[in-house]
C-alpha cells in the first residue's frame, strides 16, 4: 500500500503570499491571489492555510497554529513508519545477501582459493570486497606505482576516517616518485601508515585478515583470491615480519619541506593533553595543517591514532 504524501511546510513563495493576505484583511479573491502566485496559492491551500469559500469565490487565512498542529503530527506518525520499516529492511533483504554471498563465495570442490584470470574480471572482484571491508587493510605493493592508483584516494579517506587501519609497504623506489610522496603526505595526515622496505616481496593484499589476493602471474593479469584462514594467517605472519623490517619514512620531509617549528609546538601541547581543535585554536593555525603537523609525528613515532602518539611521546619524555 502506497504511503500518503506528508505536505512539506511553506516556502518563501508561500509565506510571503501568506502575509500579503494578512496585510489584505485575512480575505482575498481567489482571481487576484491566483494573479499574484498561481502555484503558491494552490500549495497555500493545499496546506490548509488558506480555504476556498465556493459561494463567495473568497479565500480566507487560516490560524497556522492549526495547520502547524497537523503537519507536526503527520511528520511524526511518517517519521514512526519509517523507522518500523528500517527495523525490517535487513529480513526483508536476507534472500538477495544469501544469494549474493553464495555467488561471491562459490568455490568449485570446496576450494577456498579462486584464481582470476581476467584483469576486468579482478577489478570487478576487488571493488566488492574492498567495499565490504571494515577494520583493516595490509598491502604490500612493489615497484612503482601508477597514478592512477593514487587518485583513487575518496574511499581510503573516508575509511580511515571511519576508524579502519591501512598499512602499506612500498619498495625504495617510491621515495623518489613526486606522485606517491604527494600522496603519501596526504594518506598519513589520513592516518594510513606506508613504510619502505629494500628487499624483494610479492604482491599481496589482505582485507581484515578474512580474505587474501596475490599475484598469480609475472604480468599481474592473475590473481589468486584465498579466503582459506590457515593460509591468510600465514600471509598476514609473513606481512607484519616484513613490515617490522621496513623503513619508517619521512615523506613531509620528502616532499621538500623541513621540518616547521610548528610541528614541536604541535607536540609539546599534545603531550600536555590537548585535542587537534585546542591546538590550533592555541596556535592560530588551521585544522587542517595542525592534522599535516600531526602526521609528521605519527611517522617520526610509528603511532596510528592521536591517543596512541600522545602516549608515545609522554613515554619518550620520560
Amino acid at each position: 500500500m502506497a504511503e500518503p504524501v506528508i505536505e512539506q511546510p511553506p516556502g518563501a513563495a508561500e509565506k510571503e503570499l501568506y502575509l500579503a493576505v494578512l496585510r489584505a484583511g485575512g480575505r482575498v479573491s481567489v482571481r487576484e491571489a491566483t494573479e499574484q502566485d498561481a502555484a503558491a496559492t494552490a500549495r497555500l491551500l493545499a496546506l490548509g492555510l488558506l480555504v476556498h469559500h465556493d459561494e463567495s469565490e473568497q479565500l480566507t487565512a487560516v490560524n497556522p497554529r492549526t495547520v502547524s498542529m497537523r503537519l507536526s503530527r503527520e511528520l511524526r506518525q511518517a517519521g514512526t513508519r519509517l523507522f518500523e520499516a528500517a527495523e525490517h529492511v535487513p529480513a526483508e533483504l536476507d534472500v538477495l545477501t544469501d544469494a549474493y554471498d553464495s555467488a561471491a563465495r562459490r568455490k568449485d570442490h570446496g576450494q577456498q582459493i579462486t584464481h582470476v584470470l581476467d584483469v576486468d574480471r579482478i577489478r570487478h572482484r576487488l571493488l566488492q570486497i574492498e567495499a565490504d571491508f571494515r577494520e583493516e587493510v595490509l598491502a604490500a605493493q612493489p615497484g612503482r606505482r601508477p597514478v592512477v592508483y593514487l587518485e583513487k584516494s575518496a574511499r581510503t579517506e573516508k575509511a580511515l576516517a571511519g576508524g579502519a587501519r591501512m598499512d602499506i609497504l612500498y619498495q625504495p623506489v617510491s621515495k623518489s616518485d613526486p606522485a606517491v610522496i604527494d600522496y603519501a603526505v596526504r594518506a598519513t595526515s589520513w592516518g594510513m601508515r606506508l613504510r619502505s622496505l629494500d628487499e624483494d616481496f610479492t604482491r599481496m593484499l589482505i582485507f581484515d585478515r578474512r580474505v587474501a589476493i596475490i599475484s598469480a602471474s609475472a604480468d599481474n593479469r592473475t590473481a589468486a583470491f584465498i579466503e582459506d584462514p590457515a593460509v591468510v594467517d600465514h600471509l598476514v605472519r609473513l606481512f607484519l615480519r616484513d613490515w617490522e623490517r621496513a623503513e619508517r619514512v619521512p615523506w613531509h620531509d620528502l616532499a621538500g619541506g623541513s621540518v616547521p617549528p610548528a610541528v614541536e609546538q604541535v607536540s609539546r601541547l599534545l603531550v600536555a593533553g590537548l585535542t587537534q581543535k585546542a591546538i590550533a585554536t592555541r596556535l592560530g593555525l588551521s585544522e587542517r595543517t595542525v592534522a599535516e603537523h600531526l602526521a609528521r609525528l605519527r611517522e617520526r613515532y610509528d603511532a596510528v591514532t592521536l591517543f596512541q602518539l600522545g602516549w608515545l611521546m609522554r613515554e619518550g619524555a620520560r
